[in-house]
């Protein structure tokens, strides 16, 4: 594995050439801040690293299992320029955000085949053509549903939402279906809204920014898109109780047999194919593409992206560290244990892993064809402006006119700034 030339030592306190903080230099114990894992392939790894590292071992800190809860606490801790955090599991979306802010260090594009990662989850990783971080993980929205009970009902997948609430009545005649409800995706008020809002409006023929940047919530098909989510409240499609899901509390509803439809990331596919007893759909399930209005939908691009804080000590560890992650044998390793979706386009193709994991070459459709959330330096602001008012209308706190029209005007301030 090429190396860039280190200056530090073997005992941790690497230095940095010349004084430049972006200087990928030192050598030594490094720490990796990244959300919970659920999985536990993410410990094995690190410690598959420290077991061939012994002096440049690796320390896991685990933030809060929400996305909000995790940028929040890296942002502090580079505001007060801590080098408690040295690599950084990243959100695809905060990487502007973190470049601009020079909060992370800029990575050498020589050291990476980025040919040979799936090119949207390259572009998460690059802010004004340069590279800030390393795609590890990318992420497409998949519809899940009980495959056994559309059979039943001699119903296919569903490629629109008319098609997906005429399922449900169909299916709800069932007696196997009893108690079940409709549909759920992520609707609490954190990230996650701001990517299912996205894609309502997205799959209606709309989009949060137009090509220059620009807001563009004042139209019809964003409003028919907000309109589906509305009405799917109102209406009982969605569950009252759905305004408080977030990934984890979707997963547990849908395992335990509760709901029809559920739109999900990838990872649920291992843990609901469990056989150990925590999961009452095992076997009983298949994944689609998201609806549309007309036709099939299209997904908010999620995954996550590796970088190294510019406030770290020992940043050729965390170069070294990032390379490994980012190897097929890992990525690969990964995908067997979580089903997370792989950055390597070879995976893909892979005939074993096709085999194992069906759903593969739908997830690649969905994440080629995937929309990324606003690239903007003030994120943070921006996306919680789209879920203040997006959850307003949900919950009928707002009427959708009402609430468009806010998160326009307040989008308009934030990206003209």
């Amino acid at each position: 594995m090429a190396l860039l030339a280190a200056c530090g030592n073997d005992s941790g306190g690497g230095g940095n050439a010349a004084g430049n903080p972006d200087a990928l230099d030192g050598r030594g114990e490094i720490t990796f801040a990244t959300g919970k894992d659920t999985s536990g392939n993410m410990v094995k790894l690190v410690d598959k690293w420290n077991a061939e590292h012994p002096t440049e071992k690796v320390r896991i800190v685990e933030l809060p299992e929400s996305a909000d809860g995790q940028r929040q606490q890296m942002v502090q801790n580079a505001q007060v320029k801590s080098d408690a955090f040295t690599v950084l599991n990243l959100d695809v979306v905060w990487t502007a955000e973190f470049a601009a802010n020079k909060w992370v260090v800029e990575l050498p594009q020589s050291q990476f085949q980025l040919d040979k990662f799936l090119k949207p989850a390259v572009d998460t990783a690059k802010y004004r053509d340069k590279l800030y971080a390393v795609p590890v993980y990318s992420d497409g929205g998949l519809l899940y549903y009980r495959k056994d009970l559309l059979d039943k009902a001699g119903v296919q997948a569903p490629k629109t939402w008319t098609e997906l609430l005429s399922a449900c009545q169909k299916v709800d005649a069932l007696p196997e279906a009893t108690g079940m409800e409709c549909y759920a995706g992520q609707f609490e008020k954190y990230e996650g809204l701001t990517c299912n809002f996205s894609e309502a409006v997205q799959s209606a023929g709309g989009s949060l920014l137009n090509a220059e940047g620009k807001p563009t919530l004042n139209t019809p098909e964003a409003k028919a898109g907000l309109n589906v989510l509305v009405q799917g409240f109102q209406s009982g499609a969605i569950p009252r109780e759905a305004i408080t899901y977030k990934e984890e509390e979707g997963r547990r509803a849908f395992q335990a047999g509760k709901l029809l439809f559920h739109r999900q990331w990838p990872y649920q596919w291992a843990l609901a194919n469990k056989t150990d007893g925590s999961s009452q759909v095992a076997g009983k399930f298949d994944v689609a593409p998201l609806p549309g209005q007309t036709s099939g939908g299209s997904s908010t691009l999620g995954g996550h992206n590796f970088a190294i804080s510019s406030f770290a000590k020992n940043k050729a560890t965390a170069l070294d560290f990032i390379k490994f992650f980012t190897s097929e044998e890992n990525e690969k390793s990964n995908l067997i244990a979580t089903s997370q979706a792989p950055t390597l386009a070879s995976l893909y193709e892979d005939a074993e892993l096709t085999k194992q994991f069906p759903y593969l070459p739908t997830l690649k459709d969905s994440i080629l064809s995937a929309k990324p959330r606003p690239q903007a330096v003030k994120y943070g602001d921006v996306t919680s402006a789209i879920q203040e008012n997006a959850y307003a209308a949900l919950t009928g706190a707002k009427t959708p006119d009402q609430a468009l029209a806010d998160m326009q005007k307040k989008l308009e301030e934030l990206t003209a700034q």
